[in-house]
């Protein structure tokens, strides 16, 4: 099928609706088959997806603009999703499906099993579904083709790249229509932060809880996801923070030994050249390794934080005075902070601080990979619709 023709079909016929009850009612269904037991069990990141796509979250999304303008959708929409997290391009089409949108989602050839069963549960669900799901809304996988991205750039409303930087880079060099735009989602990394007195003031339940969570943000993706954390700021006196992360970090490995997670060699050694990389540059001043899965790098200032991945199970430590340190150390490309031990007013003191110069989420250890409608500091809703203003 050419361009041309998946176009016209995925275009042509009766119009979608901002919250379409056609769309809504697929998604919900689409979203129980994802929190089916047996589907849990293996992929337990849909059980999250299945979440999100529940029908009392859906009618918080739709819940938007008054007075004076209606939402209208912004026509037809081209995903490019990542290949490493496989249900990024899920939230991304069904936020803009709800919002009645016809969209095309490029899925890429390496992406994994779950983005396999993902999309053979949403062709189950279609048998449940309105026909016009399954004209208004495709799926396609091709191998780089810059005819193919090209004209589907060209033909669409709006584009939606997720990836690095040069992923965003390689698909703007195709140009859209002169009333299309881009949204764009490209290199980000993220950290936590814990305050070490209230990590050792907290019960063992407290603290398993807490390693549990970090673990689900951390491994999952093997740490390839952008909001994953990949340093760990400590605020504490240097005996309390010490004796914290020595705690948190037994409190961790047995999280991942429960959950079965495991590197393999080749990870293995790969952590290695990265971490002693990182020590030969005068970055780290310890490095210490629990088994292929956990290793721990000690920075030798919290300036040292580094922005690339290290390899799955790999955190990088440093201890800071207090949470306002943090407005200087960080960057734009920082997206989100997860976070231990800190009530609400210390984090929009460092909110207002930081002023928009980076950190888009502020969420509890745990909420790393939970999606919401907000994300890197953009409200998606807005975006994937257009506003028409009506004043009688």
């Amino acid at each position: 099928m050419s361009v041309e023709t998946l176009v016209g079909q995925v275009c042509e016929g009766e119009p979608l609706a901002v919250g379409d009850e056609r769309i809504r009612g697929f998604l919900v269904g689409f979203g129980r088959r994802l929190l089916s037991p047996e589907l849990a069990r293996r992929h337990p990141e849909l059980a999250s997806l299945g979440f999100f796509l529940r029908p009392s979250e859906l009618a918080r999304i739709l819940d938007g603009p008054r007075g004076g303008h209606l939402r209208a959708p912004r026509g037809l929409v081209f995903h490019v999703p990542p290949a490493n997290v496989d249900t990024v391009f899920v939230y991304s089409w069904a936020l803009s499906a709800l919002m009645g949108n016809r969209n095309v989602v490029r899925l890429s050839p390496r992406a994994g099993a779950v983005a396999a069963t993902i999309t053979r549960t949403l062709q189950e669900s279609l048998a449940d579904a309105d026909p016009v799901v399954a004209a208004t809304q495709r799926i396609v996988t091709y191998d780089r083709s810059d005819a193919v991205t090209a004209a589907l750039s060209a033909a669409c409303d709006l584009r939606v790249i997720w990836g690095g930087d040069a992923a965003v880079d390689e698909i703007r060099r195709h140009p859209l229509a002169p009333h299309a735009r881009d949204l764009t989602f490209p290199d980000r990394t993220s950290f936590a932060v814990l305050r070490a007195a209230a990590w050792l003031s907290a019960s063992a339940a407290t603290r398993g809880a807490v390693a549990d969570g970090f673990a689900n943000d951390t491994y999952w993706f093997d740490q390839a996801a952008c909001s994953s954390p990949r340093t760990v700021y400590w605020v504490g006196s240097a005996a309390d923070c010490d004796a914290a992360r020595d705690g948190f970090t037994a409190c961790l490995a047995r999280a991942v030994a429960q959950r079965g997670w495991s590197v393999d060699a080749a990870m293995a050694v790969e952590k290695r050249v990265a971490t002693y990389g990182l020590a030969a540059d005068g970055q780290a001043s310890a490095i210490d390794f629990h088994g292929n899965a956990l290793a721990n790098v000690t920075l030798a200032g919290p300036e040292a934080a580094p922005r690339r991945w290290l390899g799955t199970g790999t955190f990088a430590h440093a201890r800071i005075e207090g949470l306002g340190e943090l407005a200087r150390l960080v960057e734009r490309r920082d997206q989100t902070m997860t976070h231990f031990g800190f009530v609400p007013a210390e984090l929009e003191l460092l909110a207002g601080a930081l002023g928009g110069r980076g950190v888009d989420r502020m969420v509890p250890i745990g909420s790393a990979l939970s999606f919401h409608r907000v994300w890197d500091g953009v409200e998606l809703t807005t975006e994937f619709t257009r506003l028409v203003t009506v004043i009688a």
